[in-house]
């Protein structure tokens, strides 16, 4: 093919599921892709499991995004790549099969990639933490799940054997999108150059509307059009890896050389080795050219040859957070917040708390900048005061609730006090680094057919 079109699903977990169904609808896309996770899903999802064996382990909006998306798809024949199926790829290829049947999609192959979870052999096959130099094996008491971050060859496996829908376990972010690339055009894994153009444009599409205008609204200073309709970006690339980058005409937001400068920044801590594993990317030769409004083409990236390892994201059991909030409005705001604090300090000391970190925050005064916050400014007319702790237990945790409610009627005067509705303690999941090399994390491929 001269080129491809791939439009982006999702950036998140909870990202909106409207704009992806405009691409599939509206898009002419070759492959739709999807990215939904953060660092911490899996060992999330695997402590949801031990609390709700119903739990699927897959996307819990999985049947909201393919019901969206999949009567455009087939009528398009626009092709799926996902890794929305967390802890279950299967279960979730297999819950896509029951959407295809019903939106009448008859033979379609769904491809279920599994390998990443490495939780039984990680503290064997790796050694250092990177984030502190210890050895991993100190995690083991309180590991809950490992996985490495698998790259594009497992896609582009299930995609060469006839797959239209591939769902995956994890997967770096840019893979997801270089993967229909690699196969479309044949690039050999080890095409570095090459791999290297296709994973910066699959980084300008993981994020989603941030290349179009969302996490970029600053008003007056970067003004976006019409930011409560943004669209998701769309690219046409060729088989060099310069890439056409667009959204659906009549959605909001902006693609401009500003937006995907951005983005191609986003999470980037040296633009000349950013390490994915399929590739190390070198933004610094990227060249951007405004072909017309909403319009712009990106080439002349490329890229240094992969590392022999891959990164592995060990997920731990860290404790629970105990939260609440309670508020103050009016003259005196702040000083009555400053005595509510220190009620509470003498409270906790009075119980006998026995807590790992505790914070008491005035929002909007100094919860974001903390003792950096300046301390000149104009007196707030209303102050919400955040407490929170984290404890190693979830009966420790409980108590920071129980104090706060004692505010209500043994506090401050004039506190504004909510009803807790939702669970004020929940369950802390650390996540730590190490590096594996990569023979180590041999991936499968299961086949399934509407």
């Amino acid at each position: 093919m001269a080129s491809i079109r791939i439009g982006t699903g999702s950036a998140w977990w909870g990202d909106r599921v409207e704009p992806a169904r405009l691409n599939a609808e509206r898009g002419d896309l070759d492959y739709l892709c999807f990215e939904t996770m953060a660092e911490a899903t899996i060992s999330a999802a695997q402590v949801r499991k031990r609390r709700d064996p119903e739990f699927a382990g897959y996307d819990t909006y999985l049947d909201d995004r393919m019901q969206a998306v999949l009567p455009g798809c087939l009528k398009r024949g626009t092709r799926i790549v996902s890794n929305q199926g967390w802890i279950n790829p299967d279960g979730a290829a297999e819950r896509i099969v029951h959407w295809l049947r019903e939106f009448g999609g008859r033979g379609v192959k769904v491809a279920a990639v599994s390998g990443s979870l490495i939780t039984d052999r990680v503290l064997a096959e790796t050694d250092t933490i990177l984030e502190n130099g210890r050895k991993t094996a100190t995690l083991r008491d309180s590991m809950v799940s490992a996985e490495a971050y698998l790259g594009a060859e497992p896609i582009v496996d299930a995609l060469r054997q006839g797959a239209q829908i591939v769902v995956t376990t994890r997967v770096a972010d840019p893979s997801i999108f270089l993967a229909p690339m690699m196969h479309e055009f044949g690039w050999d894994p080890l095409d570095h150059a090459r791999l290297g153009a296709g994973s910066a444009i699959g980084h300008i599409l993981e994020c989603g509307a941030q290349a179009t205008g969302g996490y970029f609204a600053d008003p007056g200073f970067k003004d976006v059009p019409e930011p409560w309709n943004l669209g998701f970006p769309i690219a046409e690339v060729d088989e060099t890896g310069a890439a056409t980058i667009s959204k659906v005409s009549g959605t909001g937001g902006a693609i401009t050389t500003m937006t995907i400068k951005e983005q191609l920044l986003y999470e980037v801590h040296d633009p000349a080795n950013y390490l994915t594993p399929d590739v190390v990317v070198d933004f610094t030769t990227a060249r951007l050219q405004e072909l017309g409004p909403d319009l712009i083409r990106v080439s002349g990236i490329t890229g240094k040859p992969r590392t022999p390892t891959l990164k592995v994201s060990i997920g731990c059991a860290e404790g629970f957070i105990g939260e609440d909030m309670f508020f103050y409005a009016g003259p005196g705001a702040l000083r009555r917040a400053e005595l509510a604090r220190r009620i509470l300090e003498e409270r906790f000391k009075i119980i006998g708390l026995k807590a790992e970190d505790i914070r008491i925050d005035f929002i909007g005064v100094n919860a974001i900048h903390g003792p950096a916050s300046r301390t000149d400014g104009p007196e707030p007319y209303e102050v919400a005061v955040r407490v929170a702790a984290r404890a190693l237990t979830r009966a420790e945790a409980f108590k920071i609730g129980r104090e706060v409610d004692g505010m209500a009627v043994s506090g401050v005067g004039m506190t504004g006090k909510r009803v807790p509705h939702q669970d004020r303690v929940r369950e802390v999941i650390g996540v730590w680094s190490s590096l594996i090399p990569r023979a180590k994390v041999p991936w499968s491929i299961n086949m399934y057919e509407s």
